[in-house]
């Protein structure tokens, strides 16, 4: 494993896949993977309405693994603290809603959550290099967020491999998560970009296995990493 990534690879299934009105059995089906994707959609940032706060302080209480919270909404600035506070072990917000991301992230550290950061597909990353000390993890788009199901977008691969040479020389442990399109078809191509962290709904809740699918992507991740 070379310097600047992750220790073990991570496989994040994403619950926006899964039966919303067995969300507790839903999370039990994926209790190896190593987190659990919390898609929050607030039809303003992003044309969907997901779930909310209340629904992740409940989910908390229920959940093996630690809640991935992936914040798709307007003014996280004012909004993502709360789910730091509730317990979520990461928070994402979208750079391109924040309007002071070293001040959002340094909030989300000192509430005792990882901060990351995500970027659209058209949201190029060298603008904002600057912020890899004030972050855990930058999440590259692989999809247009919005709406699961989608397909992945190679083209973003590159992006993955300027992050990941940036996190190398910057120092630090900052993981690099991958989100949209993520399968057993495409994860290994985000692992030899140097992808860490993997989103996948469908291809885990799809699966008549769910457990039995983390295992494999994360077997998949692990083959073809640098």
């Amino acid at each position: 494993m070379t310097e600047g990534t992750s220790p073990l690879l991570q496989i994040s299934p994403s619950i926006l896949s899964a039966d919303f009105a067995n969300l507790e059995r839903e999370l039990d089906r994926i209790g190896n993977a190593d987190w659990a994707h919390v898609d929050v959609m607030d039809a303003h940032f992003v044309p969907n309405l997901t779930l909310g706060l209340p629904v992740v302080e409940a989910l908390q209480k229920v959940s093996p693994i630690p809640l991935d919270c992936h914040l798709m909404i307007e003014d996280p600035d004012r909004w993502a603290p709360s789910y730091a506070e509730a317990g979520a072990g990461s928070v994402t917000f979208h750079v391109e809603a924040a309007q002071d991301p070293v001040r959002l992230a340094r909030a989300l550290r000192s509430a005792g959550a990882r901060a990351a950061m995500a970027l659209k597909p058209g949201t190029p990353f060298a603008p904002y290099e600057d912020l890899l000390p004030e972050l855990d993890m930058v999440l590259v788009m692989t999809v247009e967020p919005g709406f699961g199901g989608q397909s992945f977008m190679a083209d973003q691969m590159p992006k993955v491999t300027q992050v990941r040479e940036a996190v190398r020389r910057h120092g630090g442990e900052v993981w690099i998560q991958v989100d949209g399109g993520v399968s057993a078809s495409t994860i290994e191509q985000c692992a030899e970009a140097g992808a860490d962290v993997f989103v996948a709904g469908s291809a885990v809740y799809g699966a008549d296995d769910a457990a039995a699918a983390v295992d494999r992507l994360r077997e998949l991740a692990r083959s073809h990493t640098h």
